[in-house]
Protein backbone atom coordinates (compact mmCIF):
# COMPACT_ATOMS: atom_id res chain seq x y z
CA UNK A 1 0.00 0.00 0.00
CA UNK A 2 2.85 2.40 0.83
CA UNK A 3 4.39 1.73 -2.57
CA UNK A 4 1.08 2.49 -4.25
CA UNK A 5 0.90 5.84 -2.46
CA UNK A 6 4.16 6.80 -4.17
CA UNK A 7 2.70 6.21 -7.63
CA UNK A 8 1.37 9.34 -9.39
CA UNK A 9 -1.50 7.48 -11.06
CA UNK A 10 -2.70 6.15 -7.70
CA UNK A 11 -2.51 9.61 -6.14
CA UNK A 12 -4.62 11.13 -8.92
CA UNK A 13 -7.08 8.23 -8.76
CA UNK A 14 -7.45 8.71 -5.00
CA UNK A 15 -8.06 12.45 -5.42
CA UNK A 16 -10.69 11.73 -8.08
CA UNK A 17 -12.41 9.23 -5.78
CA UNK A 18 -12.44 11.77 -2.94
CA UNK A 19 -13.89 14.42 -5.27
CA UNK A 20 -16.63 12.08 -6.49
CA UNK A 21 -17.42 11.15 -2.88
CA UNK A 22 -17.73 14.78 -1.83
CA UNK A 23 -19.95 15.61 -4.81
CA UNK A 24 -22.18 12.62 -4.07
CA UNK A 25 -22.42 13.40 -0.35
CA UNK A 26 -23.19 17.10 -0.66
CA UNK A 27 -25.27 16.63 -3.81
CA UNK A 28 -27.57 13.81 -2.72
CA UNK A 29 -27.13 12.99 0.98
CA UNK A 30 -26.40 16.18 2.92
CA UNK A 31 -29.51 18.26 3.73
CA UNK A 32 -28.74 21.93 3.19
CA UNK A 33 -32.25 23.01 4.08
CA UNK A 34 -32.05 25.22 1.00
CA UNK A 35 -33.58 25.00 -2.49
CA UNK A 36 -30.96 25.69 -5.13
CA UNK A 37 -32.14 27.62 -8.17
CA UNK A 38 -29.31 28.44 -10.56
CA UNK A 39 -31.77 29.75 -13.13
CA UNK A 40 -31.86 33.00 -11.17
CA UNK A 41 -28.56 33.84 -12.89
CA UNK A 42 -29.71 33.39 -16.50
CA UNK A 43 -33.48 33.83 -16.67
CA UNK A 44 -35.71 36.90 -16.40
CA UNK A 45 -37.08 37.25 -12.87
CA UNK A 46 -40.87 37.41 -13.02
CA UNK A 47 -41.16 39.70 -9.98
CA UNK A 48 -38.68 42.37 -11.05
CA UNK A 49 -38.65 41.79 -14.82
CA UNK A 50 -34.84 41.69 -14.92
CA UNK A 51 -32.16 39.17 -15.79
CA UNK A 52 -29.84 39.27 -12.80
CA UNK A 53 -27.04 37.63 -14.76
CA UNK A 54 -26.78 40.84 -16.77
CA UNK A 55 -26.60 42.75 -13.48
CA UNK A 56 -23.52 40.75 -12.56
CA UNK A 57 -22.01 41.59 -15.94
CA UNK A 58 -22.76 45.28 -15.32
CA UNK A 59 -20.98 44.95 -11.98
CA UNK A 60 -18.05 43.25 -13.68
CA UNK A 61 -17.77 46.10 -16.19
CA UNK A 62 -17.75 48.66 -13.37
CA UNK A 63 -15.16 46.61 -11.46
CA UNK A 64 -12.89 46.60 -14.50
CA UNK A 65 -13.41 50.34 -14.98
CA UNK A 66 -12.50 51.12 -11.37
CA UNK A 67 -9.51 48.76 -11.53
CA UNK A 68 -8.07 50.23 -14.74
CA UNK A 69 -8.47 53.89 -13.79
CA UNK A 70 -7.25 53.44 -10.22
CA UNK A 71 -4.29 51.28 -11.34
CA UNK A 72 -3.16 53.88 -13.87
CA UNK A 73 -3.46 56.70 -11.34
CA UNK A 74 -1.75 54.58 -8.65
CA UNK A 75 1.17 53.91 -11.00
CA UNK A 76 1.65 57.64 -11.55
CA UNK A 77 1.46 58.37 -7.83
CA UNK A 78 3.72 55.44 -7.01
CA UNK A 79 6.34 56.55 -9.51
CA UNK A 80 6.35 60.12 -8.23
CA UNK A 81 6.51 59.28 -4.53
CA UNK A 82 8.80 56.30 -5.08
CA UNK A 83 11.33 58.59 -6.77
CA UNK A 84 10.64 61.16 -4.07
CA UNK A 85 11.78 58.72 -1.40
CA UNK A 86 15.16 58.53 -3.16
CA UNK A 87 15.54 62.27 -3.62
CA UNK A 88 18.26 64.48 -2.12
CA UNK A 89 15.66 67.26 -1.89
CA UNK A 90 14.59 66.77 1.73
CA UNK A 91 11.11 68.37 1.58
CA UNK A 92 10.21 65.99 -1.27
CA UNK A 93 11.71 63.05 0.61
CA UNK A 94 9.82 63.87 3.82
CA UNK A 95 6.53 64.48 1.99
CA UNK A 96 6.88 61.22 0.05
CA UNK A 97 7.71 59.27 3.20
CA UNK A 98 4.74 60.77 5.04
CA UNK A 99 2.42 59.92 2.12
CA UNK A 100 3.63 56.33 1.86
CA UNK A 101 3.67 55.58 5.59
CA UNK A 102 0.30 57.12 6.34
CA UNK A 103 -1.70 55.57 3.51
CA UNK A 104 0.00 52.17 3.77
CA UNK A 105 -0.73 51.98 7.51
CA UNK A 106 -4.39 52.97 7.37
CA UNK A 107 -7.15 50.55 6.27
CA UNK A 108 -8.60 51.14 2.82
CA UNK A 109 -12.12 50.98 4.22
CA UNK A 110 -11.44 53.93 6.54
CA UNK A 111 -9.92 55.88 3.66
CA UNK A 112 -12.99 55.24 1.49
CA UNK A 113 -15.26 56.40 4.29
CA UNK A 114 -13.15 59.53 4.74
CA UNK A 115 -13.18 60.46 1.04
CA UNK A 116 -16.92 59.84 0.77
CA UNK A 117 -18.27 61.18 4.09
CA UNK A 118 -15.69 63.64 5.43
CA UNK A 119 -13.89 65.13 2.42
CA UNK A 120 -17.04 66.68 0.85
CA UNK A 121 -17.39 68.79 4.01
CA UNK A 122 -14.33 70.74 2.83
CA UNK A 123 -15.91 71.63 -0.51
CA UNK A 124 -18.10 74.66 -1.19
CA UNK A 125 -21.77 73.81 -1.09
CA UNK A 126 -22.33 74.25 -4.84
CA UNK A 127 -19.36 72.02 -5.68
CA UNK A 128 -20.49 69.45 -3.12
CA UNK A 129 -23.97 69.31 -4.65
CA UNK A 130 -22.48 68.97 -8.13
CA UNK A 131 -20.22 66.13 -6.98
CA UNK A 132 -23.06 64.11 -5.43
CA UNK A 133 -25.18 64.73 -8.50
CA UNK A 134 -22.41 63.34 -10.75
CA UNK A 135 -21.69 59.91 -9.28
CA UNK A 136 -19.40 61.02 -6.46
CA UNK A 137 -19.53 57.45 -5.11
CA UNK A 138 -17.56 56.17 -8.09
CA UNK A 139 -15.18 59.15 -8.05
CA UNK A 140 -14.39 58.82 -4.33
CA UNK A 141 -13.93 55.04 -4.55
CA UNK A 142 -11.60 55.30 -7.56
CA UNK A 143 -9.60 58.10 -5.95
CA UNK A 144 -9.35 56.25 -2.64
CA UNK A 145 -8.13 53.09 -4.36
CA UNK A 146 -5.61 55.11 -6.37
CA UNK A 147 -4.09 56.75 -3.30
CA UNK A 148 -4.03 53.52 -1.28
CA UNK A 149 -2.48 51.40 -4.05
CA UNK A 150 -0.13 54.24 -5.04
CA UNK A 151 1.45 54.14 -1.57
CA UNK A 152 2.27 50.45 -1.99
CA UNK A 153 3.51 50.93 -5.55
CA UNK A 154 5.83 53.70 -4.35
CA UNK A 155 7.57 51.21 -2.07
CA UNK A 156 7.81 48.65 -4.88
CA UNK A 157 9.37 51.20 -7.23
CA UNK A 158 11.74 52.47 -4.54
CA UNK A 159 12.88 48.93 -3.74
CA UNK A 160 13.35 48.18 -7.44
CA UNK A 161 15.49 51.27 -7.94
CA UNK A 162 17.53 50.52 -4.84
CA UNK A 163 18.29 47.06 -6.21
CA UNK A 164 20.38 48.76 -8.90
CA UNK A 165 24.08 49.00 -7.87
CA UNK A 166 25.04 52.54 -6.91
CA UNK A 167 28.07 52.36 -9.20
CA UNK A 168 25.81 52.38 -12.27
CA UNK A 169 24.29 55.70 -11.25
CA UNK A 170 27.72 57.19 -10.54
CA UNK A 171 28.98 55.94 -13.91
CA UNK A 172 25.97 57.52 -15.63
CA UNK A 173 26.63 60.88 -13.95
CA UNK A 174 30.36 60.69 -14.74
CA UNK A 175 29.57 60.18 -18.43
CA UNK A 176 27.75 63.51 -18.50
CA UNK A 177 24.16 62.28 -18.30
CA UNK A 178 21.68 64.41 -16.41
CA UNK A 179 19.36 63.07 -13.71
CA UNK A 180 16.48 62.40 -16.12
CA UNK A 181 18.75 60.96 -18.80
CA UNK A 182 20.33 58.53 -16.32
CA UNK A 183 16.89 57.61 -15.02
CA UNK A 184 15.40 57.04 -18.50
CA UNK A 185 18.27 55.30 -20.26
CA UNK A 186 19.96 53.27 -17.50
CA UNK A 187 18.21 53.03 -14.13
CA UNK A 188 14.54 52.46 -15.06
CA UNK A 189 15.17 49.88 -17.83
CA UNK A 190 17.25 47.79 -15.43
CA UNK A 191 14.91 48.28 -12.47
CA UNK A 192 11.89 47.42 -14.62
CA UNK A 193 12.67 43.70 -14.53
CA UNK A 194 12.87 43.72 -10.73
CA UNK A 195 9.77 45.91 -10.36
CA UNK A 196 7.35 44.04 -12.64
CA UNK A 197 6.56 40.95 -10.45
CA UNK A 198 5.74 42.83 -7.20
CA UNK A 199 4.07 45.61 -9.19
CA UNK A 200 1.88 43.00 -10.83
CA UNK A 201 0.88 41.74 -7.39
CA UNK A 202 -0.22 45.27 -6.49
CA UNK A 203 -2.35 45.45 -9.67
CA UNK A 204 -3.97 42.16 -8.66
CA UNK A 205 -4.56 43.37 -5.10
CA UNK A 206 -6.06 46.56 -6.47
CA UNK A 207 -8.57 44.56 -8.49
CA UNK A 208 -9.61 42.58 -5.42
CA UNK A 209 -9.72 45.74 -3.28
CA UNK A 210 -12.19 47.28 -5.74
CA UNK A 211 -14.80 45.05 -4.06
CA UNK A 212 -14.75 47.49 -1.12
CA UNK A 213 -16.29 50.19 -3.32
CA UNK A 214 -19.62 48.60 -2.40
CA UNK A 215 -19.46 50.21 1.07
CA UNK A 216 -19.91 53.69 -0.47
CA UNK A 217 -22.70 52.55 -2.81
CA UNK A 218 -20.82 51.74 -6.02
CA UNK A 219 -22.70 49.05 -7.93
CA UNK A 220 -19.66 46.93 -8.77
CA UNK A 221 -19.55 43.12 -8.85
CA UNK A 222 -19.63 42.49 -5.08
CA UNK A 223 -22.45 45.01 -4.59
CA UNK A 224 -24.49 43.41 -7.38
CA UNK A 225 -24.13 39.93 -5.88
CA UNK A 226 -25.41 41.17 -2.52
CA UNK A 227 -28.22 43.04 -4.26
CA UNK A 228 -29.31 39.84 -6.01
CA UNK A 229 -29.25 38.04 -2.65
CA UNK A 230 -31.43 40.68 -1.01
CA UNK A 231 -33.99 40.63 -3.86
CA UNK A 232 -34.23 36.90 -4.51
CA UNK A 233 -32.91 35.30 -1.29
CA UNK A 234 -30.60 33.22 -3.50
CA UNK A 235 -27.38 34.22 -1.82
CA UNK A 236 -25.54 30.96 -2.50
CA UNK A 237 -26.02 31.24 -6.26
CA UNK A 238 -25.21 34.96 -6.42
CA UNK A 239 -22.13 34.69 -4.19
CA UNK A 240 -20.87 31.65 -6.09
CA UNK A 241 -21.21 33.45 -9.42
CA UNK A 242 -19.39 36.54 -8.12
CA UNK A 243 -16.63 34.39 -6.60
CA UNK A 244 -16.11 32.51 -9.88
CA UNK A 245 -15.86 35.82 -11.76
CA UNK A 246 -13.33 37.19 -9.27
CA UNK A 247 -11.29 33.98 -9.55
CA UNK A 248 -11.40 34.22 -13.33
CA UNK A 249 -10.17 37.81 -13.19
CA UNK A 250 -7.41 36.92 -10.74
CA UNK A 251 -6.21 33.98 -12.82
CA UNK A 252 -6.33 36.04 -16.03
CA UNK A 253 -4.33 38.88 -14.50
CA UNK A 254 -1.85 36.41 -13.01
CA UNK A 255 -1.40 34.67 -16.37
CA UNK A 256 -0.84 37.99 -18.14
CA UNK A 257 1.68 39.13 -15.53
CA UNK A 258 3.51 35.80 -15.77
CA UNK A 259 3.82 36.30 -19.53
CA UNK A 260 5.16 39.81 -18.98
CA UNK A 261 7.67 38.44 -16.51
CA UNK A 262 8.78 35.71 -18.93
CA UNK A 263 9.10 38.22 -21.76
CA UNK A 264 11.38 40.41 -19.65
CA UNK A 265 13.61 37.57 -18.52
CA UNK A 266 16.85 36.95 -20.37
CA UNK A 267 17.31 33.20 -20.86
CA UNK A 268 19.49 31.14 -23.23
CA UNK A 269 17.70 29.65 -26.22
CA UNK A 270 18.23 26.09 -25.03
CA UNK A 271 16.47 26.92 -21.73
CA UNK A 272 13.48 28.75 -23.18
CA UNK A 273 10.41 26.68 -22.34
CA UNK A 274 7.00 26.76 -24.00
CA UNK A 275 5.95 29.65 -21.73
CA UNK A 276 8.69 31.86 -23.18
CA UNK A 277 7.55 31.11 -26.73
CA UNK A 278 3.90 31.86 -25.89
CA UNK A 279 4.95 35.18 -24.33
CA UNK A 280 7.02 36.04 -27.44
CA UNK A 281 4.06 35.36 -29.74
CA UNK A 282 1.59 37.23 -27.49
CA UNK A 283 3.68 40.42 -27.25
CA UNK A 284 4.98 40.39 -30.85
CA UNK A 285 2.13 42.60 -32.26
CA UNK A 286 2.56 45.16 -29.47
CA UNK A 287 6.34 45.30 -29.93
CA UNK A 288 6.01 45.67 -33.71
CA UNK A 289 3.46 48.45 -33.29
CA UNK A 290 5.71 50.24 -30.80
CA UNK A 291 8.70 49.91 -33.15
CA UNK A 292 6.75 51.32 -36.10
CA UNK A 293 5.59 54.23 -33.97
CA UNK A 294 8.93 54.90 -32.29
CA UNK A 295 11.19 54.72 -35.38
CA UNK A 296 10.01 57.92 -37.14
CA UNK A 297 9.85 59.81 -33.84
CA UNK A 298 13.40 58.76 -32.96
CA UNK A 299 14.61 59.68 -36.46
CA UNK A 300 12.97 63.11 -36.28
CA UNK A 301 14.38 63.89 -32.83
CA UNK A 302 17.85 62.48 -33.47
CA UNK A 303 20.70 64.95 -33.34
CA UNK A 304 22.66 65.33 -36.56
CA UNK A 305 26.16 66.61 -36.59
CA UNK A 306 28.60 66.85 -39.49
CA UNK A 307 31.47 67.65 -37.14
CA UNK A 308 32.73 66.35 -33.83
CA UNK A 309 33.56 69.91 -32.73
CA UNK A 310 31.15 72.37 -31.15
CA UNK A 311 30.56 75.66 -32.90
CA UNK A 312 30.26 78.84 -30.80
CA UNK A 313 26.51 78.78 -31.40
CA UNK A 314 26.22 75.22 -30.13
CA UNK A 315 28.24 76.09 -27.07
CA UNK A 316 25.92 79.02 -26.39
CA UNK A 317 22.80 76.86 -26.88
CA UNK A 318 24.21 74.26 -24.51
CA UNK A 319 24.92 76.89 -21.86
CA UNK A 320 21.46 78.41 -22.24
CA UNK A 321 19.86 74.97 -21.94
CA UNK A 322 21.84 74.18 -18.80
CA UNK A 323 20.85 77.53 -17.33
CA UNK A 324 17.19 76.87 -18.11
CA UNK A 325 17.42 73.47 -16.47
CA UNK A 326 18.87 75.04 -13.32
CA UNK A 327 16.26 77.81 -13.27
CA UNK A 328 13.33 75.47 -13.90
CA UNK A 329 14.68 73.05 -11.28
CA UNK A 330 14.93 75.86 -8.73
CA UNK A 331 11.42 77.12 -9.60
CA UNK A 332 10.01 73.59 -9.25
CA UNK A 333 11.59 73.20 -5.82
CA UNK A 334 10.28 76.59 -4.68
CA UNK A 335 6.80 75.79 -5.99
CA UNK A 336 6.81 72.36 -4.32
CA UNK A 337 8.03 73.81 -1.01
CA UNK A 338 5.40 76.55 -1.16
CA UNK A 339 2.63 74.04 -1.89
CA UNK A 340 3.85 71.78 0.91
CA UNK A 341 3.89 74.66 3.42
CA UNK A 342 0.41 75.70 2.33
CA UNK A 343 -0.83 72.12 2.77
CA UNK A 344 0.71 71.93 6.25
CA UNK A 345 -0.82 75.28 7.15
CA UNK A 346 -4.28 74.14 6.03
CA UNK A 347 -3.84 70.85 7.88
CA UNK A 348 -2.90 72.76 11.03
CA UNK A 349 -5.96 74.97 10.62
CA UNK A 350 -8.12 71.89 10.20
CA UNK A 351 -6.73 70.25 13.33
CA UNK A 352 -7.22 73.44 15.31
CA UNK A 353 -10.82 73.70 14.10
CA UNK A 354 -11.73 70.14 15.13
CA UNK A 355 -14.24 69.70 17.92
CA UNK A 356 -11.87 68.10 20.41
CA UNK A 357 -14.66 67.68 22.94
CA UNK A 358 -16.34 65.19 20.57
CA UNK A 359 -13.06 63.28 20.24
CA UNK A 360 -12.45 63.28 23.99
CA UNK A 361 -16.00 62.20 24.79
CA UNK A 362 -15.92 59.22 22.39
CA UNK A 363 -12.27 58.19 22.58
CA UNK A 364 -12.68 55.36 25.09
CA UNK A 365 -15.77 54.15 23.23
CA UNK A 366 -13.57 53.74 20.16
CA UNK A 367 -10.99 51.91 22.24
CA UNK A 368 -13.06 49.43 24.28
CA UNK A 369 -16.75 50.08 23.42
CA UNK A 370 -18.67 49.29 26.67
CA UNK A 371 -16.19 46.98 28.39
CA UNK A 372 -16.56 45.88 31.18
CA UNK A 373 -20.14 47.15 31.57
CA UNK A 374 -21.60 45.15 28.68
CA UNK A 375 -24.83 43.22 28.87
CA UNK A 376 -24.86 39.48 29.44
CA UNK A 377 -25.70 38.81 25.79
CA UNK A 378 -22.64 40.72 24.58
CA UNK A 379 -19.41 38.92 23.78
CA UNK A 380 -16.40 39.44 26.09
CA UNK A 381 -18.30 41.70 28.55
CA UNK A 382 -19.09 44.33 25.94
CA UNK A 383 -15.59 44.56 24.47
CA UNK A 384 -15.38 46.32 21.12
CA UNK A 385 -13.62 49.00 19.13
CA UNK A 386 -9.85 48.92 18.74
CA UNK A 387 -9.48 46.17 21.36
CA UNK A 388 -11.81 43.93 19.35
CA UNK A 389 -9.78 44.55 16.19
CA UNK A 390 -6.53 43.65 17.95
CA UNK A 391 -8.10 40.53 19.47
CA UNK A 392 -9.41 39.36 16.08
CA UNK A 393 -6.02 39.94 14.45
CA UNK A 394 -4.17 38.16 17.26
CA UNK A 395 -6.41 35.07 17.06
CA UNK A 396 -6.26 35.02 13.25
CA UNK A 397 -2.48 35.31 13.01
CA UNK A 398 -1.89 32.74 15.79
CA UNK A 399 -4.17 30.03 14.39
CA UNK A 400 -3.33 30.78 10.74
CA UNK A 401 0.38 30.27 11.38
CA UNK A 402 -0.28 26.60 12.06
CA UNK A 403 -2.47 26.41 8.95
CA UNK A 404 0.15 28.19 6.85
CA UNK A 405 2.93 25.92 8.10
CA UNK A 406 1.03 22.71 7.28
CA UNK A 407 -0.33 23.95 3.95
CA UNK A 408 2.99 25.48 2.90
CA UNK A 409 4.81 22.19 3.53
CA UNK A 410 1.97 20.36 1.78
CA UNK A 411 2.30 22.51 -1.32
CA UNK A 412 6.01 21.72 -1.50
CA UNK A 413 5.36 17.99 -1.26
CA UNK A 414 5.83 15.84 -4.37
CA UNK A 415 2.89 13.69 -3.28
CA UNK A 416 -0.20 14.83 -5.21
CA UNK A 417 -2.46 13.82 -2.31
CA UNK A 418 -0.93 16.70 -0.34
CA UNK A 419 0.18 19.05 -3.10
CA UNK A 420 -3.08 19.38 -5.05
CA UNK A 421 -5.47 20.16 -2.14
CA UNK A 422 -2.98 22.60 -0.59
CA UNK A 423 -2.43 24.37 -3.93
CA UNK A 424 -6.19 24.60 -4.54
CA UNK A 425 -6.75 26.08 -1.07
CA UNK A 426 -4.02 28.69 -1.55
CA UNK A 427 -5.05 29.73 -5.05
CA UNK A 428 -8.80 29.79 -4.37
CA UNK A 429 -8.50 31.86 -1.21
CA UNK A 430 -5.81 34.24 -2.50
CA UNK A 431 -7.73 34.77 -5.74
CA UNK A 432 -10.90 35.86 -3.91
CA UNK A 433 -11.40 39.24 -2.19
CA UNK A 434 -11.46 38.99 1.60
CA UNK A 435 -14.91 40.53 1.74
CA UNK A 436 -16.24 37.58 -0.33
CA UNK A 437 -14.53 35.11 2.03
CA UNK A 438 -16.25 36.85 4.97
CA UNK A 439 -19.62 36.54 3.22
CA UNK A 440 -19.00 32.85 2.53
CA UNK A 441 -18.19 32.06 6.15
CA UNK A 442 -20.93 34.25 7.62
CA UNK A 443 -23.79 33.14 5.37
CA UNK A 444 -22.93 29.55 4.51
CA UNK A 445 -20.79 28.01 7.27
CA UNK A 446 -23.84 27.80 9.61
CA UNK A 447 -25.58 25.76 6.88
CA UNK A 448 -22.84 23.13 7.07
CA UNK A 449 -22.46 23.20 10.86
CA UNK A 450 -26.23 23.43 11.55
CA UNK A 451 -25.57 25.96 14.32
CA UNK A 452 -25.61 29.70 14.88
CA UNK A 453 -22.23 31.42 14.67
CA UNK A 454 -21.58 34.80 16.31
CA UNK A 455 -20.47 37.47 13.85
CA UNK A 456 -17.20 37.89 15.73
CA UNK A 457 -16.29 34.25 15.21
CA UNK A 458 -17.51 34.32 11.60
CA UNK A 459 -15.19 37.21 10.80
CA UNK A 460 -12.31 35.69 12.78
CA UNK A 461 -12.63 32.35 10.97
CA UNK A 462 -12.68 34.14 7.61
CA UNK A 463 -9.61 36.18 8.53
CA UNK A 464 -7.86 33.03 9.74
CA UNK A 465 -8.56 31.10 6.54
CA UNK A 466 -7.54 34.07 4.41
CA UNK A 467 -4.33 34.70 6.34
CA UNK A 468 -3.45 31.00 6.34
CA UNK A 469 -3.27 31.00 2.54
CA UNK A 470 -0.85 33.95 2.52
CA UNK A 471 1.25 32.54 5.35
CA UNK A 472 1.51 29.25 3.44
CA UNK A 473 3.22 31.13 0.60
CA UNK A 474 5.50 32.89 3.10
CA UNK A 475 6.45 29.51 4.59
CA UNK A 476 7.07 28.04 1.14
CA UNK A 477 9.22 31.00 0.12
CA UNK A 478 11.20 30.88 3.36
CA UNK A 479 11.94 27.15 3.01
CA UNK A 480 12.85 27.45 -0.67
CA UNK A 481 15.40 30.14 0.22
CA UNK A 482 17.35 27.57 2.24
CA UNK A 483 20.02 25.90 0.05
CA UNK A 484 19.06 22.38 -1.03
CA UNK A 485 22.36 21.10 0.38
CA UNK A 486 21.13 21.80 3.91
CA UNK A 487 18.28 19.32 3.53
CA UNK A 488 20.49 16.74 1.82
CA UNK A 489 23.10 17.03 4.58
CA UNK A 490 20.41 16.59 7.25
CA UNK A 491 19.03 13.49 5.53
CA UNK A 492 22.54 12.05 5.16
CA UNK A 493 22.99 12.13 8.96
CA UNK A 494 20.07 9.75 9.40
CA UNK A 495 17.28 12.25 10.08
CA UNK A 496 13.94 11.56 8.44
CA UNK A 497 11.95 14.21 6.53
CA UNK A 498 10.08 15.60 9.54
CA UNK A 499 13.16 15.62 11.79
CA UNK A 500 15.18 17.44 9.12
CA UNK A 501 12.42 20.02 8.72
CA UNK A 502 11.97 20.56 12.47
CA UNK A 503 15.63 20.65 13.50
CA UNK A 504 17.46 22.03 10.48
CA UNK A 505 15.32 23.69 7.80
CA UNK A 506 12.49 25.44 9.70
CA UNK A 507 14.72 27.12 12.35
CA UNK A 508 16.73 28.74 9.54
CA UNK A 509 13.70 29.53 7.38
CA UNK A 510 11.82 31.07 10.32
CA UNK A 511 14.54 33.69 10.63
CA UNK A 512 13.79 34.82 7.08
CA UNK A 513 10.03 34.52 7.52
CA UNK A 514 9.65 36.68 10.64
CA UNK A 515 9.63 40.10 8.88
CA UNK A 516 7.09 38.85 6.32
CA UNK A 517 4.94 37.35 9.08
CA UNK A 518 4.95 40.66 10.97
CA UNK A 519 4.00 42.38 7.72
CA UNK A 520 1.12 39.94 7.28
CA UNK A 521 -0.01 40.64 10.84
CA UNK A 522 -0.16 44.35 9.97
CA UNK A 523 -2.20 43.54 6.86
CA UNK A 524 -4.64 41.34 8.75
CA UNK A 525 -5.03 43.95 11.50
CA UNK A 526 -6.04 46.49 8.86
CA UNK A 527 -8.34 43.90 7.26
CA UNK A 528 -10.26 43.49 10.52
CA UNK A 529 -12.03 46.66 9.41
CA UNK A 530 -13.86 44.55 6.79
CA UNK A 531 -15.71 42.76 9.61
CA UNK A 532 -17.79 45.95 9.57
CA UNK A 533 -19.85 44.53 6.68
CA UNK A 534 -21.38 41.81 8.89
CA UNK A 535 -21.81 43.96 12.01
CA UNK A 536 -18.82 43.04 14.18
CA UNK A 537 -18.26 45.70 16.86
CA UNK A 538 -14.66 46.40 15.81
CA UNK A 539 -13.19 49.88 15.44
CA UNK A 540 -14.65 50.74 12.01
CA UNK A 541 -18.17 49.61 12.92
CA UNK A 542 -18.10 51.57 16.18
CA UNK A 543 -16.81 54.64 14.32
CA UNK A 544 -19.54 54.37 11.68
CA UNK A 545 -22.16 54.03 14.40
CA UNK A 546 -20.86 57.16 16.14
CA UNK A 547 -20.80 59.04 12.85
CA UNK A 548 -24.41 58.07 12.10
CA UNK A 549 -25.44 59.21 15.59
CA UNK A 550 -23.52 62.50 15.65
CA UNK A 551 -24.13 63.22 11.93
CA UNK A 552 -22.12 66.47 11.64
CA UNK A 553 -18.70 65.38 12.92
CA UNK A 554 -17.29 62.94 10.32
CA UNK A 555 -13.90 64.68 10.35
CA UNK A 556 -13.46 64.22 14.07
CA UNK A 557 -14.54 60.56 14.03
CA UNK A 558 -12.61 59.38 10.97
CA UNK A 559 -9.49 61.40 11.81
CA UNK A 560 -9.39 59.74 15.24
CA UNK A 561 -9.95 56.28 13.79
CA UNK A 562 -7.27 56.82 11.14
CA UNK A 563 -4.88 57.99 13.86
CA UNK A 564 -5.53 54.90 16.00
CA UNK A 565 -5.01 52.53 13.07
CA UNK A 566 -1.91 54.43 11.96
CA UNK A 567 -0.27 54.36 15.40
CA UNK A 568 -0.78 50.59 15.74
CA UNK A 569 0.26 49.74 12.18
CA UNK A 570 3.23 52.12 12.06
CA UNK A 571 4.57 50.77 15.36
CA UNK A 572 4.38 47.26 13.93
CA UNK A 573 5.97 48.48 10.67
CA UNK A 574 8.91 49.92 12.60
CA UNK A 575 9.28 46.62 14.41
CA UNK A 576 9.17 44.71 11.12
CA UNK A 577 11.77 47.04 9.62
CA UNK A 578 13.99 46.59 12.64
CA UNK A 579 13.71 42.81 12.32
CA UNK A 580 14.49 42.98 8.61
CA UNK A 581 17.61 45.06 9.21
CA UNK A 582 18.68 42.72 11.97
CA UNK A 583 18.12 39.55 9.98
CA UNK A 584 19.22 40.79 6.55
CA UNK A 585 22.60 42.03 5.28
CA UNK A 586 23.10 45.78 5.20
CA UNK A 587 22.34 47.54 1.95
CA UNK A 588 23.57 50.89 0.73
CA UNK A 589 20.76 53.36 0.11
CA UNK A 590 20.65 54.71 -3.44
CA UNK A 591 19.96 58.43 -3.66
CA UNK A 592 19.11 60.17 -6.89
Amino acid sequence: MLRLLEKSWFQYLTLLAVLVGLVYYFGWIFDFGYDFDWSVLYTVNQTYGENFGFKLLDGLALTLQITLFSSAAALLLGTFFGLGRLSHFKPLYWASTAFVEFFRNTPLLIQLFFWYFAFPMLLPETLREWAFANNFELISATFGLSVYTGAFMAEVIRAGLQSIPKGLLEAAYSSGLSYFQALRTIILPLAFRAIIPPLGSEFLNNMKNSSLAMVVGVAELCWQSQQIESLTFKGFEATTAATVIYLGLSLSISAFLNMVNLRLQVAPRDRRSLGYRIADVFFWPFEMGWSLLATPVTWALARRSDSLQYSPLRVLVRKVRRLLELVLGALWKIAFLGGLLLLLFKAGQGLFALNWEIIRGNFFTLLIWRFPAGEGSELFMGLGGLSFSLLMALIAITVSFGIGLVVGLGRMSKNRLLNVPCTLYIELVRGTPLIMVIFWVYFFLPIFTKSYLNVFWSATIALTLFTGAYLAEIVRGGIQNIPAGQFEAAMSTGLNYFQAMRRVILPQALKQMIPAIVGQFIAIFKDTSLAYVIGVLELTFVAQGLNNRLMVYPFEIYATVAFLYFVCCYAMSLYAGRLERKLSPERLRLQM
